[in-house]
């Protein structure tokens, strides 16, 4: 029965891929990855440069998911209350009040997407946070729940003034970090400047079919996934030493990397979190390839994507972090070894 209902919902999968295709371009890899973190029921942070096509990637997505989609966009004056309430004079010169994005579709909120999440306060994340690991909020003396809730966050990399950092403790909760590049294959290009379908969002996201993943049974068949997908005792091993290569590189016999040594150059690494999140991306990616069993191409498929977010470097080495992690994470899963 299980092996039916996979190979059922592995065909959604597919026409969910290409559906997202049709409406965004050049962004093949992107649009996997934030197939795998949906069926691994994760938060996504998206990092990119503006134009890029973000906003509609994402509005394509929560189409094909179903369900209420919400924007919101970062700002240095917001407050934690702008997520769950509004108010504003209504008619008869009467406050009135008014429910906020978090709250208005009730239950059936399924795709949040936060735009500029690093031009929000520090206090609006620690709300944000708590939605996302419990998927409810507390208001108004009584607790809100939306079950079916996926967070997508945008980081501005551009600008630096009036913009927060995000602290290491809201990152762990993001499954993957997902760049979203400007295309460099000519063809593409020239598609996305010259062909004037792509020149109207509002159509593309018509053209998107609706509801090719039902939002209101992702979460009970990703379990499925979880449960069927099997990890042999040697791939258990693997994921440990990839951990431990990635938190103490030194036991590769690795001392330094472009000369700097390990010590003075990584203050933290991936958490317990990090590496359950890791093993549930390994799965769902194992299952997109017709696979019941883990392999280490299972994991290395999303490593970077997965990890490279929740290792912490020295300050001195933080404006290098993108460069120095990566390639660290290559080292890594080249050195050890594997079954």
């Amino acid at each position: 029965m299980s092996e039916n209902l996979l190979a059922d919902w592995l065909l959604k999968a597919e026409t969910f891929e290409k559906a997202i295709k049709m409406a965004v371009v050049g962004q093949e890899r992107a649009i996997h990855l934030i197939t795998i973190a949906i069926f691994s029921r994760g938060h996504v942070l998206l990092e990119g440069d503006v134009g890029v096509g973000k906003t509609t990637l994402l509005r394509a997505v929560a189409k094909a998911i179903g369900g209420s989609y919400e924007r919101v966009e970062g700002s240095v004056d917001m407050m934690p209350t702008d997520l769950i309430y509004y108010t504003y004079i209504g008619e008869g010169g009467k406050p009135k009040v008014d429910p906020g994005p978090l709250l208005r579709n009730g239950d059936s909120l399924s795709t949040f997407f936060f735009n500029e999440i690093n031009r929000a306060r520090p206090q609006v994340h620690a709300l944000l946070l708590r939605s996302m690991a419990e998927r409810s909020v507390t208001a108004f003396n009584k607790e809100y729940k939306f079950p079916h809730l996926q967070v997508f966050a945008d980081r501005n990399r551009i600008e630096k003034e009036e913009t927060f950092e995000i602290s290491s403790a809201a990152k762990d909760r993001f499954l993957m970090e997902i760049s979203i590049e400007t295309p460099t294959e000519t063809d593409v290009k020239k598609d996305l400047v010259f062909n004037t379908k792509f020149h109207n969002v509002d159509k593309l996201i018509d053209s998107v079919p609706e509801n090719v993943l039902s939002y209101k049974e992702l979460n009970n068949f990703s379990d499925i996934i979880q449960n069927t997908i099997q990890a042999s005792e040697s791939m258990k091993d693997y994921s440990l030493r990839i951990w431990d290569a990635l938190r103490n590189p030194s036991k590769l016999g690795i001392k330094d990397l472009d000369g700097i040594g390990f010590d003075r150059l990584i203050e933290s690494g991936a958490s317990p979190r990090g590496m359950a999140m890791l093993l549930r991306a390994a799965k769902v990616n194992a299952w997109l390839a017709g696979r019941l069993n883990l392999i280490p191409e299972d994991l290395h498929g999303g490593l970077q994507e997965t990890m490279a977010h929740r290792i912490v470097l020295f300050p001195n080495y933080e404006l290098q972090h993108s460069e120095i992690v990566s390639k660290l994470i290559k080292i890594c899963a080249e050195r050890v070894s594997a079954p």
